[in-house]
């Protein structure tokens, strides 16, 4: 819990900083001081509508994005961030981080050729 308030507050931080940068007045509107700004973008993204072309192969549609994440995510495990906090600590690790980080364009290339479109390309 700690962990997501601290987000949430560096975020509240960060709006406030580009809106003095940008000579506007901050996030003001959920809260005192916009305190909750955060809580709302998460709640209105939590029940935001999925929109799947009528058109789309919809299971491919749906994969890809899970898919790019997926492998996103996977590049992590080689990466070390102490001397014992490592997922995996194997000799190919740079190797094997160029191969997933390769591999993730293919999410996007599934979800453009999903749609049914001749926009995406």
């Amino acid at each position: 819990m700690p962990v997501l308030v601290s987000v949430a507050l560096i975020v509240w931080f960060d709006r406030r900083v580009w809106a003095f940068v940008q000579k506007r007045r901050g996030p003001n509107v959920v809260g005192p001081f916009g305190l909750f700004q955060t809580l709302a973008d998460a709640l209105k993204y939590i029940f935001k509508e999925i929109i799947i072309p009528a058109s789309a192969n919809k299971t491919i549609f749906v994969l890809a994005p899970i898919i790019t994440l997926t492998l996103a995510l996977i590049g992590w495990a080689v990466i070390p961030f102490s001397n014992e906090m490592v997922l995996s600590n194997i000799n190919v690790g740079i190797l094997y981080l160029f191969a997933i980080s390769s591999l993730g364009v293919y999410g996007i290339i599934m979800g453009g050729w999903a749609s049914n479109s001749k926009y995406p390309f």
